[in-house]
């Protein structure tokens, strides 16, 4: 059987891109079981209230649900088991420097099979206040408002 190209979207967390603002970004590999890697196959898997912790030197993926294979026997998951998450020792320092110094969180953004391999986008994000959501709220309004006006504009139907 032929190996799959591309990028193949499972679940991504919109909620955190409108909770945090996402400082920088990085791609892991999760070690996962096979009746897991069959429910993500299958479009299945959830990112809300999912966060990555640093503990004993390594990253792990917290509160990610991903629901049991239905064709799964005994051996299958666990919904809501913690994950290892994998990257080079490298980023895994860098992320735990920057998170323990500056108050930061790494946030899962989307969940995704690459070349046929499953893995986890993560964002170094700082939390948003009640005020900045507002003005990114405002900012977006005025962006869209503006683009009615310009395809507007470009039709002939100046108002």
């Amino acid at each position: 059987m032929p190996r799959e190209k591309g990028r193949k979207v499972v679940a991504s967390n919109k909620k955190a891109r409108h909770d945090y603002a996402i400082l920088d970004t990085y791609e892991a590999g999760m070690a996962l079981t096979g009746t897991e890697v069959k429910s993500l196959r299958a479009g299945r898997a959830s990112l809300v209230d999912a966060f990555a912790q640093e503990r004993d030197g390594e990253l792990y993926l917290h509160g990610m649900h991903i629901p049991e294979y239905t064709q799964g026997t005994w051996t299958n998951h666990e919904p809501r088991r913690t994950r290892k998450l994998l990257l080079k020792r490298l980023e895994i320092d860098r992320l735990i420097g920057k998170t323990r110094e500056s108050g930061l969180t790494l946030v899962p953004l989307q969940v995704y099979f690459s070349d046929g391999w499953a893995k986890v986008e993560i964002g170094l994000a700082k939390g948003k206040k009640a005020y900045d959501k507002r003005q990114d709220l405002a900012k977006r309004d005025a962006d869209r408002e503006i683009q009615r006006a310009v395809g507007r504009r470009g039709k002939g139907m100046a108002e």
